[in-house]
């Protein structure tokens, strides 16, 4: 039985949200506003178009398999088309973030995803589905075997190297600010193994952001970051000056999860007190603000971004 439909007002609701997970893919957007709605044709046409594109592929299936009803409806496609891999990939996702909140078991949702990868052997996305579920509830040693089973697909993937950093960075919480962790190594690696022009280049300052959510939590940094040293030394300014040379030299307007690493790099420069540099930043991101990492460690993301912006381009 198909569910029923979406009660009136939800987009209007959707839209007042400063944070939308679609980011600036208007395509993604529609498709999500129809299947919510019940109209997967939408989404199939989407994902039809989207071709082997992973990067863009994995983000547009991850922010529709966020809709309440996305595994209804995905059901419902694969009832019509039986082996389409791109509707069991999106159920597959599906499963994955019903299971990561508590609505689903998580084997039903690692066997979704593992079927989703025998109808698409050369897709990353299940296995990205896979690496999202047990980068919450599995072993160091599933985390680090699904992330290879992504890049042996997609080496440069970048929603797998940003889970990967998260995970890693967790590790050794206790034992405080410490420059030669194991995440700084990860992430130097990977950004040297990338393509010249890759945005895994600023995957350094992902993994320093994200250290410092682990630390501040813990006690070892103060909630601020602004008044923190975890972004005074001499490693973090190297780290920021790179990421922002490789951003002025390399910026790709049309990569899907850009304004994901804008994000972090414009909170890296507000927290080193680089204003100006911050507000180039700003002004490219505009309205398409993330919870990360304006959250951390344990802040309001809306407030600290819109006070971050504020006070960024008010030194311009």
């Amino acid at each position: 039985m198909s569910p029923p439909p979406p009660p009136l007002g939800r987009g209007r609701r959707r839209a007042a949200q400063a944070f939308d997970e679609a980011l600036d893919d208007a395509a993604l957007v529609d498709a999500r506003a129809a299947l919510a709605q019940g109209r997967w044709q939408t989404a199939r046409s989407l994902l039809v178009h989207t071709g082997d594109d992973w990067d863009r592929r994995g983000h547009r299936i991850t922010v529709l398999a966020r809709e309440p009803y996305c595994a209804a409806w995905a059901k419902e496609w694969l009832i019509a088309e039986p082996e389409s891999a791109d509707a069991a990939v999106l159920l597959a996702l599906a499963e994955v973030r019903r299971a990561l909140r508590g609505k689903q078991k998580p084997p039903r949702a690692r066997e979704a995803c593992h079927r989703a990868a025998r109808l698409a052997p050369a897709d990353p996305t299940p296995w990205l589905g896979l690496l999202m579920l047990e980068r919450a509830l599995g072993a160091d040693e599933d985390v680090v075997r699904l992330f290879e089973e992504v890049r042996a697909r997609y080496a440069d993937h970048h929603h797998a190297h940003h889970l990967m950093v998260a995970r890693l960075a967790e590790r050794r919480a206790d034992t405080g600010p410490d420059p030669l962790h194991e995440v700084y190594d990860f992430a130097n690696w990977a950004a040297e193994q990338a393509p010249a022009d890759s945005p895994l280049a600023i995957l350094p300052v992902i993994a320093h952001a994200e250290r410092y959510r682990v630390l501040a939590a813990a006690g070892h940094e103060p909630a601020d970051p602004a008044v923190c040293g975890h972004w005074a030394g001499r490693r973090a300014r190297q780290v920021m000056k790179a990421a922002f040379d490789w951003w002025l030299e390399w910026e790709h307007e049309g990569h899907p999860r850009r304004l994901v690493d804008l994000n972090f790099l414009a909170h890296a420069k507000v927290c080193e007190g680089r204003g100006a540099e911050a507000a180039a930043l700003f002004h490219r991101i505009g309205d398409h603000s993330t919870p990360a990492p304006w959250s951390y460690p344990d802040r309001d993301p809306h407030a600290a971004f819109r006070a971050a912006r504020a006070a960024a381009l008010g030194t311009v």
